[in-house]
């Protein structure tokens, strides 16, 4: 049996076979292909769309699951909408974000943390089924890289547009959700015929069941807005599979926001236990 050479490798910018040894890829002209921060930036797992997925489901059941023991937990049963509810000081110290959080205490990561945070069961339950059903349309559509900066990017742009219009508190994965939503109508739209018109008219679904979310009292609609404006502008930005497959710059972004994510999740939940249980 033939062994691969392993002086050859998939180029991390065109996906083209190169030697390892190459100065500059011959396809598309990046420098060093075979460098190893290139071919290693936490992106192996990436390229499975259920991995990405389970990843950032994981990260919301953790994080709601630890906001429920900080504090006190607010049962409710008998509104279903606020059944298992964390204590707001709960919420407040894991990083939900707002006009109190970023003007009171200068925590401006929250930005970002507030993505993972969510006030019921019932509230997360409804995200995350969303984040399933959405996710692998923009993966597909996308690609994974660009999935991940499009969640990441368009999550802390929408809170910061529901900041600038002053709402006091707020948390949730719904604005990071409708960055998805608006990178998918940006792909409809832009892409055009009859795939791309189904694709318009599916997504479009969602804008019709977000209006009627949005007239319940507590909806963090300024958030929603401004995550689908932000998909937009993301699709535009960064571009669809069909017209540029990912390269590097995509991957490098995405690692970018990984790690992002990663510090500030760890920071908030770090700082929360020492806080409540050390008083530090």
């Amino acid at each position: 049996m033939t062994q691969p050479d392993k002086r050859s490798l998939l180029c991390p910018n065109c996906r083209k076979l190169v030697s390892r040894d190459e100065p500059r890829c011959p396809h598309c002209g990046i420098s060093k292909p075979g460098s190893r921060w290139k071919n290693n930036m936490l992106m192996k797992g990436l390229e499975s769309q259920d991995t990405i997925i389970r990843i950032l489901i994981g990260a919301n059941v953790v994080l709601y699951i630890l906001s429920l023991f900080l504090f006190p937990v607010r049962l409710n049963f008998a509104n279903p909408l606020m059944a298992l509810s964390p204590n707001d000081n709960s919420l407040l110290l894991l990083g939900a974000t707002g006009t109190i959080p970023l003007d009171q205490f200068h925590r401006w990561w929250s930005l970002l943390s507030a993505n993972y945070l969510h006030g019921s069961l019932l509230h997360i339950i409804f995200n995350m089924l969303a984040l399933r059903q959405l996710a692998p349309l923009i993966v597909q559509t996308f690609g994974p890289h660009r999935m991940i900066t499009i969640y990441t990017v368009t999550g802390v742009l929408g809170f910061g547009v529901s900041y600038l219009a002053g709402v006091k508190f707020t948390i949730g994965a719904s604005a990071a959700i409708c960055g998805l939503i608006g990178s998918a109508l940006y792909y409809g739209k832009s892409r055009g015929g009859a795939y791309g018109e189904a694709i318009f008219k599916h997504v479009s679904g969602w804008l019709i069941g977000l209006f009627f979310i949005g007239l319940m009292p507590g909806i963090n609609n300024w958030g929603h807005g401004g995550g689908i404006v932000a998909g937009i502008l993301m699709g535009f930005l960064l571009g669809y599979q069909e017209k540029k497959s990912e390269g590097l710059l995509d991957k490098s972004l995405a690692a970018v926001c990984i790690l992002a994510t990663g510090l500030v999740l760890a920071w908030s939940i770090v700082s929360a236990v020492l806080y409540r249980f050390y008083g530090a």
